[in-house]
This record gives C-alpha cells, sequence and structure tokens, in this order.
C-alpha cells in the first residue's frame, strides 16, 4: 500500500542495511501522516530498534554528496539535510520524566513502545522499511483519527500532556492546521494542566506560536488557545482585549475578535510572520487606556503609543528576537492608526510627507495592516475604506517620487552645524537639526541643500548664534 511512496534512494539504503543487519526500521511520524492527508512532506523521521547515529552515518556514507551527519549524543539522533529534506534518525525509545522538567529520561526500546510515547495518534503511525518493507504500522487507530479529523492521544491525555505540556500547544496547533478536533478527554486535560505551561521555554512557547501565526487562518489557533485557556497563561494581553462592555447603552466592539480579523486579512496577502505578529499585537493597548466618555462613547486614546511599549515586553517574556524584528513590529503597531486618520480627515502634503518618513522602508507592509485592519460588517462602508486607500496610495507615490523624503538624511549635518557656528555638541544643535527636519516635512523648504542652509542661518540669527 505504502511502498510507492518509499522510492527515494535514501529508503533503500535504509532497507538494505535494515536486512543485512537483521534490524526492525521504520519511517515514523509526520512523513505517514502527511502521505494519508496527501500534503508535502519535507521532514523525514527514521526510528530503528537499535544505534540511530550509526544508521545515518552509514546512509550519509552511501550517498555520493556525502551529507555533513549531525550528531546529537545526549539525544541519541543525528540529522542530515539531503535532496531539500531533513532526515533524522533516532534508536526506539520509551521515556519518563520528572515533573519539574520536560526533559525525559531515555532508554532504548521496541517500536510499540516508541509510538506510545508519541504526542497524538496521528503522529504515532509508522511504515516498515525493513523486511515487511512498506506495511504499515497503526498500533492506536491513527488513520480512523485521520479520516474523522480527531486530535488524540495514544495513551491516558493526562500522562500526555503532564509529562511534556508543550503538547498541549501542539495540540491547539495541529487541531487548526488541518481544521480537526480535539477529543473531549484532551480538551479536559489541556485544561487541567494549564499551569504546567510554566516549565516550558518560552522560546519552545514562541516557536509554536510562530507556526500557528504561518497557518492560513491563524485565528483558528488563536480561537482555540483561548477557549481552552491556554491564552490567558502566554499571552493575557490578548484575551484582556475580550468581550463587550456597555454603559448607557453604547458598546463598543469585541476588540479580541476584531484583531484576529485583521491578522487573518494580513495573511490573504502577506507570508510575513513578523506583520502577522504586528497585526495580532496591534490593539493590546486599547484594554489599558479603555475609558467611556458620556459625550462621546467608548474611547481609546493613545492605545497605538501604549500598545507599541508593550510590544518589547512581549517580545522579552517570549524570548522572541530582540533585534529589527522587535523594533519591526512595535513601529508597525506604533504607526498603525497613521493610514486610517489620513483616509478619514483627509490628505496634507505635510502628513503625507511625515508618514513616508516615519515609515521608511515599511511603508507598504504598514498599508497593507491599515487595509486589513478594515473589519466593518458594513460592506459598503468597506468598500469605500478601501477605494480611499488607492487614492491614498497613489498621493504616497506622487509624493515620494516629488519630495524624495523616505529614509531622507538632513542636507546639513550636526557636525556642519557646529564647525560652521563655532560650538560644540549642544541643544542648540539639536534645535536647528530638528526645525530643518520639520521645515522640509512641512514643506516650507525643498529637501535640498540650498534652501536648508539658508534656513539655517535664518534659525541661528533667532538663536543668537554667528558664523565662525
Amino acid at each position: 500500500m505504502f511502498k510507492e511512496h518509499l522510492q527515494h534512494k535514501i529508503f533503500g539504503i535504509i532497507h538494505h542495511w535494515a536486512i543485512e543487519n537483521s534490524l526492525r526500521c521504520y519511517v515514523v511520524g509526520g512523513f505517514v501522516r502527511d502521505i494519508i492527508l496527501s500534503r508535502p512532506s519535507w521532514d523525514i523521521d527514521i526510528v530503528v530498534e537499535g544505534d540511530g547515529i550509526e544508521l545515518a552515518k552509514h546512509v550519509a556514507s552511501e550517498i555520493e554528496q556525502n551529507p555533513k551527519v549531525s550528531v546529537f549524543k545526549n539525544f541519541g539522533t543525528a540529522h542530515f539535510k539531503y535532496d531539500n529534506i531533513d532526515w533524522e534518525f533516532v534508536g526506539a525509545r520509551s521515556e519518563s520524566y520528572n515533573r519539574n522538567s520536560r526533559n525525559p529520561i531515555v532508554t532504548p526500546a521496541t517500536i510499540a513502545e516508541d509510538l506510545l510515547r508519541r504526542d497524538f495518534t496521528i503522529n504515532a503511525l509508522a511504515i516498515s522499511l525493513g523486511k515487511d518493507f512498506g506495511e504499515l504500522v497503526d498500533n492506536f487507530n491513527g488513520i480512523e483519527d485521520l479520516a474523522k479529523g480527531i486530535i488524540r492521544t495514544p495513551r491516558d491525555p493526562q500522562i500526555t500532556f503532564s509529562d511534556d505540556p508543550l503538547r498541549m500547544l501542539r495540540a491547539i496547533r495541529f487541531a487548526s492546521r488541518f481544521d480537526f478536533k480535539i477529543e473531549k478527554n484532551a480538551i479536559n486535560s489541556i485544561k487541567k494542566n494549564l499551569n504546567r505551561i510554566n516549565i516550558v521555554a518560552p522560546e519552545r512557547i514562541s516557536e509554536e506560536l510562530n507556526k500557528i501565526l504561518m497557518h492560513p487562518k491563524p485565528s483558528a489557533g488563536f480561537f482555540l488557545l483561548e477557549q481552552c485557556g491556554m491564552l490567558q497563561m502566554i499571552l493575557p494581553e490578548l484575551t484582556a482585549l475580550k468581550g463587550v462592555e456597555d454603559m448607557h447603552g453604547v458598546r463598543h466592539k469585541d476588540n479580541f475578535t476584531h484583531t484576529l480579523m485583521v491578522v487573518d486579512n494580513v495573511s490573504l496577502v502577506s507570508e510575513s510572520l513578523w506583520l502577522r505578529w504586528a497585526a495580532l499585537l496591534h490593539d493590546i493597548g486599547k484594554a489599558p487606556v479603555k475609558k467611556f466618555d458620556k459625550t462621546r462613547g467608548w474611547t481609546f486614546h493613545g492605545h497605538d503609543a501604549v500598545g507599541q511599549k508593550m510590544v518589547y515586553n512581549i517580545f522579552k517574556r517570549l524570548h522572541l528576537p530582540q533585534n529589527e524584528k522587535m523594533h519591526y513590529v512595535a513601529k508597525i503597531v506604533g504607526l498603525h492608526l497613521r493610514p486610517i486618520s489620513l483616509v478619514e480627515e483627509g490628505v496634507t502634503d505635510s502628513a503625507l510627507r511625515r508618514l513616508i518618513f516615519e515609515a521608511g522602508d515599511d511603508l507598504e507592509d504598514l498599508l497593507i495592516h491599515a487595509e486589513a485592519d478594515i473589519t466593518s460588517a458594513n460592506k459598503q462602508k468597506v468598500n469605500k475604506y478601501l477605494a480611499n486607500f488607492s487614492d491614498l496610495r497613489i498621493k504616497l507615490a506622487e509624493t515620494e517620487e516629488k519630495d524624495r523624503i523616505r529614509n531622507f538624511q538632513p542636507p546639513i549635518s550636526g557636525e556642519e552645524i557646529m564647525s560652521h557656528f563655532g560650538i560644540g555638541p549642544s541643544k542648540e544643535v539639536g534645535i536647528i537639526k530638528n526645525a530643518i527636519k520639520n521645515a522640509i516635512l512641512d514643506g516650507q523648504i525643498g529637501n535640498n541643500r540650498e534652501e536648508a542652509w539658508n534656513y539655517m542661518l535664518e534659525l541661528a540669527g533667532k538663536l543668537g548664534l554667528k558664523t565662525a
């Protein structure tokens, strides 16, 4: 049944090795699952009842390109990349856990014991590469669960999730990825073991969140995280947006649902993980600043700036990259209202120039996000906004071509100012540099050295500065 899927020459090398050494070898897990689901797979796991590292080295030596084998002795695994596929080899094993750690104590085992330790029945499938080449091992009705669309654990889910709490996130990820349902006992066990997520390293949590965000419809995973109670544990800033409050008959929208709609909208047009993170976090500042005003109703003033600061804390807590990616997400969150305000209030040349300057190379991503942020149920209103955004894009392009504002450097440097007036670093230098920048952005002077120089001399006179 499965021999036709085992045509790659590496499977042949493993088969001959297994026959010659009377070993039981299997391809297991995701590769088998994806065959049944008719999905491509670029990660292949090989399990042998014996030494997985030895097998990996032998296979690599039989390949002309002789790929480099990475060995992880502590885990008894070996890995190499060949033919754009990640091949991983491990000896069959059983695991036991200390309650305060998700790092198991490993002992050699049979394939049956190895499959029992795996997270879900749909991942506990194996195909033999030994003497019964191509035969399926399905000890836990994984094929049936795939057909029914069920996420279920091979053994008691209470044990599965308590031993390795990361599997709770993996259950949610797989359910949202394949549009499956998590079996009732498993759902109940996740809810009982929520606090166990605290022993999982933050980077492993963020890795699962990244994978959920990269699904075609990320909202499915985040709704499921919230329903299980897991989202409150790992991203309480998001669950704080949930719900609709009524004051004197005035209601605001459910900002949690709105946020996930924006993430889905972004996902339709962009494969950028970090733009999806920006969409996920764009309104997190709303909960801290929410107020009710008797004349204006619900307000969320300053939520863009507050949310921008919150991004840094979240990235640090989840051990997400502390680099330009974090600053990019914070930047999009901080600027996310600007394009919408231009559409609503009308466009001035000064506002266009300032938006181009502040967004820089991220202007297009900011506009993608702003368009995705339109989630009204009123189709006529949405279409009107989108048409206005098309006009805004044209005006931004025309302004950029005319004024060369994007990422511009002031025509006069601080060093030149100090040299010309014979002064050292001082507040006057900062005042002049900032005034030149604002004059260019406001259209008072052109973005060129001559006009900037004359403007500097005029301002310097008012500040009492004289040419050295």
